[in-house]
């Protein structure tokens, strides 16, 4: 058993009893973090581990993104549409591997309606406060689970990332932020936003604890291609315009002390990500999420987030006809193979969002929300539209804390993690 854990079977009543003190009592960290919790079950969770061989996660406490059935309670994707469903017959497969783990679940936390947005806000059950900076969003789409371990209610959060979901709310709460390789952790039982570019992956407060969370959660299936040397990139046509003053002296500062600690990091045009400018990377949650979620669309869109059901989002599917996707859907094969050709041992090194967390006040003009929500998901999308395995890390300069995001090419999860394990311990 690893002791360098904050957790163990021992221990979790204890911890428990205090989330659940912290929620009753109604401390604001906490405020809008769970659509619901699980404290009815934790006993009966606990005593289930006892006798059973242990892994190094049993004990911990984890929270479970508002879109992962957990068996006995209904999974609301962050919807009012879904709230009077049926609760979910039984776990979904991540919940599931988890639970095998020795797991125990606190809660289901809260997201952005249906994950369609990069910022977390939900005008239903509310939208968490930024955990390092007052009056700012969390980020999102997961939320809630970003805020549950930056503020000490869960050991790993385990969400979703369809453009930047588990990478942007980390970068924004200085925590760890882990997208996997989208094959490689099964989507069973996860309700979809985009079945193209969907991934279920980990946060944490280490990398340590994120690659424990994700060898778990994709047990066999999990990326073991090898990096050899890799090379760390940051590119100069994409991604890097447009920084806040703050993320670009931070982002500088930890180039300087990677470089001063011996990692090899060049700047260079990269042709592949000058291609991805020309592909409509809106298509995939826009016509995906009508195919999944057409009649909540057509017949109770009064029940939904206006910004989620608008003309800009899900209601811009209606601009496109099948052979438009068609063309769309084999441009981004064409990408993810020139980008594979491309990258093969580099390591693409950006700051994961350009700008530091907003204001809740400038979330209340749409044309800020639509601006804003396009700035956090251009870096973090690349890992999705091209195929690929994407970390986030904390980085702190100064008075702000940014997110210094490292993307690997599909399969190279565990090499990228072990990489991202040794350059946290300088940028610490």
């Amino acid at each position: 058993m690893n002791t360098d854990t904050p957790w163990s079977i021992e221990t979790a009543p204890a911890r428990v009893a205090k989330i659940q003190a912290r929620i009753k009592n109604k401390d604001p960290q906490l405020a809008s973090v769970f659509t619901q919790t699980f404290f009815d079950t934790t006993d009966e969770q606990i005593e289930a581990l006892s006798g059973r061989p242990m892994s190094d996660l049993a004990g911990a406490l984890v929270s479970i993104k508002d879109l992962l059935d957990v068996e006995g309670y209904v999974t609301k994707a962050g919807t009012l549409f879904m709230k009077d469903n049926q609760a979910a017959l039984g776990d979904a497969d991540s919940v599931t591997n988890l639970r095998n783990a020795g797991a125990i679940f606190v809660g289901h936390t809260n997201m952005t309606e249906l994950a369609y947005s990069g910022l977390g806000l939900n005008p239903h059950y509310g939208t968490p406060t930024n955990a390092l900076r007052e009056g700012c969003i969390p980020g999102g789409s997961t939320s809630g689970g970003a805020i549950s371990v930056a503020c000490g209610a869960a050991d790993i959060a385990i969400g979703t990332d369809t453009g930047g979901s588990l990478r942007i709310p980390a970068a924004f709460n200085g925590i760890v932020g882990f997208k996997p390789t989208q094959s490689t952790v099964s989507q069973v039982g996860c309700k979809p936003l985009s079945r193209s570019l969907d991934s279920v992956g980990p946060m944490a407060k280490s990398v340590a604890v994120c690659k424990l969370a994700y060898e778990i959660l994709a047990g066999d299936d999990a990326g073991r291609a090898e990096l050899s040397d890799p090379t760390l990139v940051v590119p100069t046509n994409y991604g890097m315009a447009d920084l806040a003053p703050e993320v670009a002296a931070g982002f500088e500062a930890a180039i300087r002390c990677l470089r001063d600690s011996g990692y090899k990091i060049i700047k260079e045009n990269i042709d592949v990500l000058e291609r991805l400018k020309s592909l409509p990377v809106w298509h995939f949650s826009a016509v995906e999420s009508r195919g999944d979620y057409d009649d909540a669309y057509q017949n109770h869109r009064d029940r939904m987030d206006p910004r989620v059901v608008s003309p800009t989002r899900m209601g811009r599917a209606d601009e496109v006809d099948a052979v438009s996707y068609r063309k769309t859907l084999n441009l981004r094969e064409d990408l993810i193979g020139l980008y594979q050709s491309q990258m093969r041992n580099k390591i693409l090194l950006m700051p994961t969002v350009p700008i530091l967390p907003p204001t809740f006040a400038e979330m209340e003009s749409d044309e800020h929300y639509s601006r804003m929500n396009l700035q956090v998901l251009r870096n973090p999308s690349i890992g999705n539209v091209m195929d690929c395995c994407s970390v986030s890390l904390p980085f702190a300069h100064r008075n702000a804390t940014i997110g210094v995001m490292m993307t690997a090419c599909a399969g190279h999860d565990l090499a990228l993690l072990d990489l991202a394990g040794k350059i946290e311990a300088r940028l610490g």
